[in-house]
This record gives structure tokens, C-alpha cells and sequence, in this order.
């Protein structure tokens, strides 16, 4: 019986692979997606593509890289561990053809899962497309989510933001709505 294991990584791996998988994302969020022509097209607002895609995607591929063979027996007991290597082990451990399997495994899995997640997401938003619609208009679009949805994104209160009086999904009558947040007791 053959079956392919993700495999453990190793403390010091671990924290290197934390510290690339939030700074590589901010990086390709606050500069790369500013000059890449189909990236500073896409609307998304709350960096979901480089939180989620960016990130994802670099931590099973360091995944792969960081594999501890001696790890995947001790946590799995499995036979022939030694072929369980991550590519960084593979050239240090002389099996670089099991480190190079491992990354492929890696890419063979970071491709399913963009693909299900493409197929998944697009029959949802077609099947939901068939009663809401997906898109503000374009005449929506110019007056802003602020005064579309009565609130100030990420709006500390207490910094002196006021309620510009909006209507529109509001749960507050305008009489009732704090123009200024109030100051806290002392």
C-alpha cells in the first residue's frame, strides 16, 4: 500500500515559515499588486486573494521543502520513512529524488485545491447570481459602500467618526444614531 504524507516540519522550520508567510503576502499586497495590470484590476478589498491564496499557497510549498523524514515516522509509523524527505533534507540527506517528489506532491496538491476551490466557488456564485446580484452598479459603486450600507469601514469609535445619515440598511433611525461616539467615564 502506498500513500503520500504532507509530513511534519521541525520547530525552527515552522517559525521560518511564519514569518515568510506574513511578510511574503504583504509584500505582494502592498507592492506587487499595485504593479501587476491584472492584480490592480481585481477588487478585493480585504486582501483575500493574498491572505488566503498567497499565504496558503506558500506554506504547502515550504511544507514540502521543510519535511523532516525522522518526523513523519515518529508522528505517522510509517515504513520506508527515509523516502518522506522534504527537498531540504533530500539534498542534505543525499535522496534528492524523494525531496523532488515530495515538492511535486506539494504542487500536485496546491493545483487540486485551486481547481476545486475555482469550480466550487464559481457554481456557488452562479447559483446565487440567479437571486442577488454579485455586483453593485456602477451608479452604487460612486456613492461607496459608506453611504450604501450606513457604517464607515474600519471606523474606530471614539476618534470622532460621524454617521453621514444614511438610510440604507441602517438599524438606527436617524434620531437615534450618535452622531459622535460618546467619551468614556473616567
Amino acid at each position: 500500500m502506498s500513500y503520500y504524507i504532507t509530513g511534519v516540519v521541525q520547530g525552527w522550520a515552522a517559525i521560518i515559515m511564519g514569518m515568510m508567510s506574513g511578510s511574503i503576502p504583504w509584500y505582494t499586497m502592498m507592492v506587487i499588486h499595485k504593479k501587476i495590470g491584472i492584480l490592480s484590476h481585481v477588487d478585493d478589498t480585504m486582501a483575500v486573494f493574498h491572505t488566503h491564496a498567497v499565504a496558503g499557497s506558500l506554506g504547502g510549498i515550504l511544507a514540502g521543502f521543510f519535511v523532516h523524514p525522522k518526523l513523519c515516522r515518529i508522528f505517522f509509523l510509517t515504513e520506508n520513512w527515509q523516502h518522506y524527505s522534504g527537498l531540504a533534507y533530500g539534498i542534505h540527506g543525499g535522496q534528492v529524488s524523494a525531496g523532488f517528489k515530495q515538492m511535486g506532491i506539494q504542487f500536485l496538491g496546491l493545483g487540486f485545491v485551486v481547481a476545486v476551490n475555482v469550480i466550487i466557488t464559481s457554481i456557488i456564485c452562479m447559483f446565487l447570481r440567479q437571486f442577488i446580484p454579485l455586483r453593485l452598479n456602477s451608479e452604487q459603486l460612486q456613492v461607496g459602500a459608506d453611504a450604501i450600507h450606513g457604517e464607515e469601514a474600519y471606523a474606530v469609535w471614539g476618534d470622532g467618526e460621524k454617521y453621514d445619515g444614511s438610510k440604507h440598511n441602517s438599524v438606527y433611525g436617524m434620531e437615534e444614531f450618535p452622531v459622535k461616539a460618546p467619551k468614556a467615564e473616567p
